[in-house]
């Protein structure tokens, strides 16, 4: 008889040990997904900022100048923008002086 219940109390502690490991590996893998999440809001985030300093940027050459910039070098020189090109293409296409030029950012991965 004893020999049964030692099995059983084998038993019991492997059940322990590997309901342990289940709620370990769903922990992790929720902590990912969280980490995952929070990455692709900065991404974004990123992304908008430097769409707001790109479109402030243009606007205040505008406002100074009386013409739009004429290219995303110029504005870099003059108005100081700065941006990671190793994460970010932008494409400036420049209409004329009084015309809004068209900007597309392209996030590169």
């Amino acid at each position: 008889m004893n020999r049964f219940m030692g099995g059983n109390r084998f038993v019991r502690i492997a059940r322990k040990i590997h309901l342990t490991f289940i709620v370990f590996a769903v922990t992790i893998v929720l902590v990912l997904l969280g980490l995952s999440s929070i990455a692709g809001k900065a991404d974004k985030s990123r992304k908008e900022s430097l769409e707001l300093a790109l479109q402030k940027d243009i606007m205040h050459c505008y406002a100074i100048e009386g013409t739009y910039p004429p290219s995303l070098d110029y504005i870099a020189e003059h108005y100081g923008l700065v941006y990671d090109e190793d994460v970010f293409f932008v494409d400036y296409q420049a209409n004329g002086a009084n015309l809004m030029p068209d900007v597309t950012i392209i996030e590169l991965k």
